[in-house]
């Protein structure tokens, strides 16, 4: 998959292909089905398929302040989108400029002028330009004035849901699972585990004095970071080019109360491996949530639960609830 950023990095002679637009955070269930069609119309065109998102998060440029919580970092973005067989990653930076842009100027320069579409995929409720004033109607007559089709896609909801309780997913959606610690539901609507990336750096070393020496994760600036608590974790080592894992983590997301702490922190205990991570780009796949952080009366009672905790999770990693390949 080739990788662009800004349509200056288009390669000369570029002719026509089908293209599907949208911030796509997440890469979730809705996300994919829109993919998979662009690539289907591309493949059956005989075209390349491309998908253009944006960075930053329009939402900062618009409002600056109000940058929602980052379901997937732009890198794991490439990467589930390359997974599903798109051609191009195109990125175009959002700048107070393009914010301003009217929507049938920004057809024009960008996907009539630069990329060329012959046909063009998004979601029912796609809106673009300036102020958002762009919407499927206005784009399919521009398509029919200039040469491109545009096909509206469904948006994807919770299956088996009663008459009137229908979720769609969206990442708002993910966001409220995730920040209420509702793993379970966020991965219905991802259609894998919510993942947190980060560098492993050094802590106060106090799970190692308990005998449960954990990576303490560095998080990016807005990370959609779970609820307060323990979770079943698969944790993998990211940096370099083959990386590590997954492996079993029982993690721990708070401030550590039993001794007083006032920085939240994300710490994963790795089950079965006797390794310093220190410095290594690290992931964590949020598989579970197993209980609230709690306050502990000593030392001694959160060693009990911990015993519990990695118990618990070896238990829920084994049930195949989990993205680590398996043996046998």
């Amino acid at each position: 998959m080739q990788r662009w950023r800004g349509l200056e990095s288009l390669p000369g002679g570029w002719g026509r292909c089908v293209a599907t637009i949208g911030v796509f955070d997440g890469v979730h269930l809705g996300h994919q089905e829109l993919i998979k069609r662009a690539v289907a119309i591309a493949k059956q065109r005989g075209l390349p398929s491309v998908v253009v998102t944006f960075d930053p998060h329009p939402s900062e440029v618009v409002r600056p302040g109000s940058h929602p919580a980052q379901l997937t970092t732009l890198r794991r973005k490439a990467e589930l989108v390359e997974q599903l067989g798109v051609d191009v990653f195109c990125v175009l930076p959002f700048t107070p400029e393009l914010s301003k842009m009217p929507a049938d100027e920004f057809v024009h320069e960008v996907l009539i002028d630069k990329l060329h579409v012959a046909s063009v995929v998004v979601g029912e409720n796609f809106a673009f330009g300036h102020r958002a004033a762009g919407n499927v109607e206005l784009l399919t007559h521009l398509g029919h004035r200039f040469g491109f089709s545009v096909e509206d896609a469904k948006l994807i909801s919770a299956a088996n849901a009663a008459p009137g309780d229908e979720i769609t997913f969206s990442s708002t959606y993910i966001r409220a699972c995730i920040d209420a610690g509702d793993v379970t539901a966020a991965r219905a609507a991802l259609g894998r585990p919510h993942r947190l990336e980060g560098i492993v750096v050094r802590g106060d070393r106090r799970g190692t004095e308990l005998g449960f020496p954990t990576a303490n994760l560095s998080t990016p600036r807005y990370a959609a970071v779970p609820a307060d608590g323990v979770y079943a974790c698969e944790f993998s080592v990211i940096s370099g080019s083959a990386g590590a894992g997954p492996l079993m983590a029982a993690v721990s997301v708070g401030t550590n109360p039993t001794f007083s702490g006032r920085e939240r922190r994300v710490e994963a205990f790795v089950l079965d491996v006797d390794a310093d991570f220190y410095g290594q780009r690290v992931a964590l796949d949020f598989v579970r949530r197993l209980r609230d952080m709690v306050r502990f009366p000593s030392s001694e009672a959160l060693v009990e639960q911990i015993h519990r905790d990695v118990e618990q999770t070896r238990e829920v990693l084994a049930e195949g609830d989990s993205t680590r390949p398996r043996s046998g």
